[in-house]
This record gives structure tokens, C-alpha cells and sequence, in this order.
């Protein structure tokens, strides 16, 4: 089933190496420091702390309800601004501002930060947890209609097919708005390729069409995959390949005990360093570098445990004999 959540305007993999709240404030750690929020640029008290009941009761109504609010940015932080709602202090990270620049230095973010002290922004709940003195707010969620999140998270279940746009982009992987809602491609299931990082792949506000893993409703959290739509690669390497046969590859990482190769989209085989060459040699990246195509020998092919042994010296030794 394939669902556009953004034309109507709606809000079993192991499981994922960080927290959702550390992925959801990933801007903060990405700007080491004090992140103590800076109104006009001075240091002030830590933010979201409060005993005031009724402005707790407003936080959780908005965000149970998913109506959106307009409050005033009094202050900033490395990670995005700190705004007010009554005696509250809430976090919109950066991440979840519209049209905010994301490839500029740090100095040029603090003043496009500071820049927005004192402006109302249009923004929703995303995240409330009293308990931890926390609420977060988006401006990019505040886009899409009252109970767009809610209604996401009902109608999604796993193995749906559905289209978004790509908000974020971090080291461990990419936030996808569904329409109101954020789901989040973790960095392994960018791609069956090895990706040394999610934005070799994706990109801020690009569309994308992503396959459903899980929802979890009482989190509001939805693990999403790019990899998926396509066929596993290992699925029929045994019928693409023979042990014996010479074939053509790219090096694309060389280790201290050999080299990976890619054959294909998905696909990659090691050649072990006893493999690489004849003799004695004092590491492998005298013999290979990555970028250089080579031909290699199949060694051993196996599936299901998704490996391939290659062989650089036996097609080498080959060539000498014949």
C-alpha cells in the first residue's frame, strides 16, 4: 500500500544504535560546549524548568490535541532557540525551523539564531516529558494541520510504502516529515551500498519514498528505510556467482587484514591480506588503494551469512603461469 501523507496534508530490525531523544536533539551535540540558552547572547538559568502545574497541563493539551501555538523566541542555544510558553521554557531545534540554513559555520548560525529573538514563531508540540523538564517544539510540524500526527500514527503500520520530505540529515541518519510527523531513516538502512555518511545519499527537502519498519504509537516515533524498497542484493548472489570465477570490482575500504571489494550495488567481498598478493608486504594498501578496479577470483560465496571471498593473488598468479 502506498500513501502520500504530504498530497493530504495528514499527520523487525535490530533495534537502533542511539535513543530517539538523542536523535531528535542531535543539533545540540553537534555544537560542543556550554548550550545553556542565550537570550541577547548572555547566559541565563538552564532552560525548562518549572513548577508551575497549569503551564504543564497547557504543554501536555498541546501536544495530545496537536494544535499548533504562536510563542516568542527568548533566547538561543548552539542547537536551536529557546522559547516561552507561560512560565515554560521549550526547545525548537534547528533542525525544525523553516527555511533555516543548514551548511553555514558555527558564528554564521549563532547570529542567524540571535537574529530570531524576540519574533513569534507558528510552532507545534513534538515532544513533552515533564518528568525530564522537557518540551520541544517544531516550526516544520506547525506546517501541517491539527491532528496530522495523530492521524499518521493511526493509519501507518509496518510494510506500508509512503512519501515524505527529508528535514534532517546527521551522522546516524535522516529525519522524513510525513505530514506533521517525523520519521527517521537510521544510517543502516540508507542503502544495501556502504555509506559512509547518510548525506552521500540524501539531502534537506528532497523527496523521498520510504518503506515503514515499525510504529511505535505511544511514542510517536516511526523507524523508516530507503534500502528496503529495493531487493536484498545477498538474496541471489549464489545465483550471480560462481566459486572459481574472475570478475571485475572497486576497492572501496582497505583494513589492516585486507580489502572490501564492491561487484555490485549492495554487494561487497573481502579479500583477505594472505589473498591479496605473493610474498611478504607490510600492509595491504602497498598492494590496493580505494577507487582502483581490480579483478579477483570468488573464493567462497555465502549468503546468508552475506559474505563473498575474493582473491587478488590467484588471479595474478593466473596471468603469470598462462
Amino acid at each position: 500500500m502506498t500513501r502520500d501523507f504530504h498530497a493530504v496534508n495528514a499527520g523487525g530490525p535490530p533495534p537502533l544504535d542511539e535513543s530517539w531523544w538523542s536523535a531528535v536533539m542531535q543539533d545540540e551535540d553537534r555544537w560542543p560546549g556550554n548550550d545553556r540558552p542565550r537570550p541577547n547572547g548572555r547566559d541565563a538559568a538552564p532552560p525548562l524548568v518549572s513548577d508551575a502545574v497549569n503551564d504543564w497541563d497547557a504543554a501536555r493539551t498541546l501536544y495530545e490535541t496537536d494544535e499548533p501555538v504562536d510563542l516568542e523566541v527568548t533566547g538561543y542555544n548552539r542547537g536551536g532557540l529557546i522559547v516561552g510558553l507561560n512560565s515554560l521554557r521549550g526547545f525548537v531545534p534547528a533542525s525544525h525551523l523553516v527555511d533555516f540554513p543548514s551548511q553555514i559555520s558555527e558564528d554564521e548560525r549563532k547570529f542567524a539564531l540571535a537574529q530570531k529573538i524576540g519574533q513569534r514563531l507558528h510552532l507545534k508540540v513534538i515532544e513533552y516529558d515533564q518528568g525530564k523538564g522537557r518540551v520541544v517544539f517544531s516550526e516544520r510540524a506547525a506546517q501541517a494541520r491539527p491532528g496530522s500526527r495523530k492521524h499518521v500514527l493511526e493509519t501507518l503500520s509496518p510494510g506500508d510504502v509512503v512519501t515524505g520530505i527529508v528535514t534532517n540529515v546527521c551522522d546516524f541518519g535522516a529525519f522524513v516529515d510525513l505530514g506533521g510527523l517525523e520519521g527517521l531513516i537510521h544510517v543502516s538502512e540508507v542503502s544495501w551500498n556502504r555509506v559512509a555518511h547518510p548525506r552521500d545519499v540524501l539531502c534537506c527537502n528532497q523527496d523521498v519514498q520510504v518503506s515503514v519498519i515499525s510504529v511505535d504509537r505511544a511514542q510517536a516515533r516511526v523507524a523508516l528505510s530507503l534500502k528496503r524498497l529495493r531487493p536484498d542484493p545477498w538474496g541471489t548472489v549464489a545465483d550471480r556467482y560462481r566459486v572459481g570465477e574472475i570478475i571485475e570490482g572497486t576497492v572501496t575500504n582497505v583494513v589492516n587484514f585486507g580489502a572490501f571489494v564492491c561487484l555490485a550495488d549492495g554487494l561487497e567481498g573481502l579479500i583477505h591480506i594472505s589473498e591479496l598478493a605473493e610474498g611478504n608486504f607490510l600492509n595491504p594498501r602497498n598492494i590496493v588503494r580505494e577507487g582502483e578496479r581490480v579483478r579477483v577470483r570468488v573464493m567462497s560465496i555465502d549468503g546468508h551469512a552475506r559474505r563473498l571471498g575474493l582473491s587478488l593473488r590467484r588471479v595474478e598468479a593466473d596471468y603469470v603461469a598462462s
